[in-house]
């Protein structure tokens, strides 16, 4: 008799027909059928023909399985491939160009997002001052000189403009306006901030290990509430792009507050940029635009790649660094960019730059925002002060990492702050006009800044700077920069973790220009514009701990290649004294307060290398073994109460990506994740009874209830005794989502470790 049966729309995707047995049973019901096709991808139900299992889409907070995907876009590439024919090379050659088009359309895309980002902003900051008479929307320096977007000229602000009328010409109502202005744009921004607000679990937000009490089973699973277009969005970048899920983060929605939220946040003048906001925006460019190629929407491996590639178009437009944002996403953000990532960021920040350069935002026509050229070298007497620089730099960073952590640890958790994240950013707004606007250098936006403290003086007085820089008593100059290097700190501190969209490049920057500019008044053999540039390359290193990416920024963001060897000194200097004070950077502490899980194998090896400990440490206690192991009977089927129980208390412990292991005579036989296994029983489980049986391994024959489709039976081991080192490498090299131990000797199963068991317990190495 034929074999009607297996006739389906999956039927091609099998090598030949004996290798059908795994779904054989499952899928002669009609809505058992339904339900695959709907949840599990063509690749996966592949997958199903081998030994590894397929994977349901990854849920909440849980690790992907990053050799599980490998393993299931091989069997995607070899399908395409096997084709014959015209067709089949076509389907061939656009198989192997979609990440050079999909990264493309990311640059261009970014690109345009910046430029609406970026006109906007200048509007809506100006504003506070007063308007253009001709074009309500046109910012100061459109209205008042031939300069605009989408058009190039070469003049220059001047100093009269009839056509920008002033709100008034009173100091204490102009004052007013500011802060009344600024106050408005900072509801505005925290309020569209408060639309992302997403309730997620922690770390570990059931029981754990730890025994279940009573309160805990009245109140439930309560998860934290994250903005998620709040702050840079670097940190949870990170923890995406090392293999966990943080659902919604990189949606439109998401998106397009965070640019809105982006315009307002910076337009109140607070101690904040948008090139971090701009990391994340191209960061959910990348996203949407790879949820269009099924080759990374359905792989959770590829998708990464894809998003490594994209987020370094986000520092292309900020600064237009396009070299730099490559490096910035190879040092700072990503934790796996193989050769393949940096030949398509360098496409992607290459279309980003392009594009951004002919919509041409600024009006100047260049991708530099702070060109110089001053026209001098330094000499080797200098390189005491680059060095004083790099110091202080570093000093500040350490102060900085550790003031912001306490003030997140501590004032953010009054009931009123936390509960009215609105009002805190009112509180700032208010302190920031207060304190900024008396010093007309901070009254600026942070770009305006350091283009004003980075001017080169010869040949030409017309900036307010040069001005005061020219006159006999300079005193009450140098008092400003010290004020204005003070106040950025400061409110630097307390402004970085508010609910808006924020960065803290521009802000550290702006500190470090103010400083090396106060240090420039008492060095007159070249222009003080240079320690400006090498200070804030400092400052920046000191807080962000970046090295290579920050240099390069640095001379594509001024065009100063004379310069590429104080900024060097200063950068690595200001990372060696602020590692000294504080041993992580700001994003890693960021990650801390937030509570996102975070595995870096570099930065974890320093930690286990002065423990001593063996894998056994993490084995979990003895009835958490009990509750996540099934013991197998020789039929290879488990009753299905069994399996609900197990689940039940699977889901007590709030882990997510947990999963039962299935062991014969005590030796290991399999895996099954707690998502598959939640899955089979109340999917798929519906269309059995409660008294039957679920075959887990073996064949499956006619009337089972099949979840072997779901099992891994290779689950990676490792020995009990095994140094910790071992796990972390093969953690963070590998990408496993779990790892069983095994006793030494015999190999019997006596411990299962995930992924979220081992950060947790990193980070208690930590404090």
């Amino acid at each position: 008799m034929p074999d009607v049966e297996h006739a389906s729309e999956r039927t091609h995707l099998l090598s030949h027909p004996a290798q059908d047995r795994r779904l054989s049973a499952v899928q002669r019901e009609a809505d058992a059928e339904s339900l695959i096709s709907t949840h599990i991808s063509k690749e996966e139900q592949l997958l199903s023909t081998t030994s590894i299992g397929e994977r349901l889409p990854y849920n909440d907070y849980t690790t992907i399985d990053w050799l599980h995907d490998l393993v299931k876009d091989s069997f995607r590439s070899r399908s395409i491939h096997a084709q014959r024919g015209i067709r089949g090379s076509l389907g061939s050659v656009f198989e192997s160009s979609q990440g050079w088009i999909a990264t493309a359309l990311i640059g261009i895309l970014t690109a345009c997002v910046a430029f609406c980002v970026d006109v906007a902003e200048a509007t809506v900051s100006d504003w506070k001052l007063g308007y253009c008479r001709t074009n309500v929307f046109s910012n100061r320096e459109n209205c008042c000189t031939d300069r605009h977007p989408l058009h190039t000229a070469k003049a220059n602000l001047g100093e009269g403009c009839p056509e920008w009328h002033m709100w008034t010409e009173d100091y204490w109502k102009a004052f007013a306006v500011f802060v009344g202005f600024a106050l408005a744009f900072g509801v505005i921004s925290s309020s569209f901030t408060m639309l992302t607000k997403s309730t997620l679990p922690s770390t570990a937000p059931g029981h754990g290990d730890k025994p279940r009490s009573v309160q805990a089973s009245d109140q439930g699973l309560v998860g934290k509430s994250i903005y998620l277009a709040a702050g840079s969005g670097i940190p949870e970048i990170k923890t995406i792009l090392s293999g966990f899920v943080i659902p919604h983060f990189l949606d439109l929605k998401v998106l397009i507050i965070k640019a809105i939220g982006a315009v307002f946040a910076v337009a109140t003048g607070m101690c904040l940029g948008k090139e971090g906001p701009f990391v994340h925006i191209s960061t959910c460019v990348a996203y949407l635009v790879g949820m269009l190629f099924p080759k990374y929407s359905e792989n959770g491996r590829k998708m990464r790649e894809l998003l490594s590639a994209g987020c370094s178009a986000g520092l292309s437009v900020a600064f237009g660094a396009p070299i730099g944002g490559v490096l910035f996403a190879y040092e700072e953000i990503s934790t796996f960019f193989p050769r393949r990532v940096l030949w398509r960021a360098f496409l992607c920040s290459l279309f980003a730059a392009v594009v951004l350069k002919a919509l041409n935002p600024t009006g100047t026509g260049k991708l530099a925002l702070f060109e110089t050229n001053y026209g001098v070298s330094y000499s080797p007497i200098h390189y005491l002060i680059f060095v004083v620089l790099g110091i202080v730099g570093g000093l500040f960073g350490g102060v900085f990492c550790k003031a912001n952590f306490l003030w997140s640890k501590e004032f953010r958790q009054y009931s009123i702050i936390k509960q009215h994240p609105v009002f805190e950013v009112f509180l700032v707004v208010l302190a920031t006009g207060l304190l900024q606007y008396p010093n007309p250098m901070t009254r600026e936006p942070g770009d305006a800044i350091i283009k004003n403290l980075l001017a080169d003086c010869r040949g030409t007085k017309k900036s307010w700077v040069c001005r005061q820089e020219a006159r006999d008593g300079n005193a009450k100059f140098i008092g400003w920069l010290v004020y204005g290097t003070l106040v950025k700190l400061i409110l630097t501190i307390i402004t970085f973790g508010c609910k808006v969209p924020s960065g803290i490049i521009i802000p550290a920057l702006d500190a470090g220009a103010f400083f090396g500019r106060l240090v420039g008044q008492w060095v007159t053999t070249i222009s003080p514009g240079v320690f400006a540039m090498v200070g804030a390359a400092a400052f920046l290193a000191g807080v962000s701990r970046m090295t290579i990416s920050l240099c390069v920024i640095m001379f594509e963001l001024t065009g100063e290649l004379e310069y590429i060897v104080p900024h060097m000194i200063a950068i690595l200097v200001a990372k060696w004294v602020a590692d000294a004070l504080e041993k992580d950077g700001v994003y890693d502490l960021a990650q801390t307060v937030l509570g996102h899980p975070f595995l870096d194998a570099d930065h974890t090896m320093n930690l286990v290398q002065g423990t001593q400990e063996l894998v056994e440490r993490l084995i979990p206690p003895k009835r958490t073994m009990q509750d996540i192991t099934v013991d197998v009977p020789k039929d290879n089927k488990v009753a299905k109460r069994i399996l609900e129980e197990k689940l039940d208390k699977l889901k007590e412990r709030g882990l997510m990506d947990a999963g039962l292991v299935l062991v014969q005579d005590g030796m290991l036989q399999g895996y099954l994740s707690e998502g598959e296994l939640d899955f089979g029983m109340n999917n798929l489980g519906r269309q059995w009874e409660s008294t039957s049986r679920v075959r887990v391994l073996g064949d499956a024959e006619d009337g089972d209830l099949d979840l072997s489709v779901f099992v891994d039976r290779t689950p990676l081991t490792i020995c009990a005794k095994a140094p910790m080192e071992y796990m972390v490498e093969m953690f963070g090299k590998l990408g496993l989502r779990y790892l069983c131990v095994v006793e030494e000797g015999s190999g019997r199963l006596v411990g299962v470790v995930i992924k979220k068991r081992l950060v947790v317990w990193l980070e208690s190495l930590k404090h």
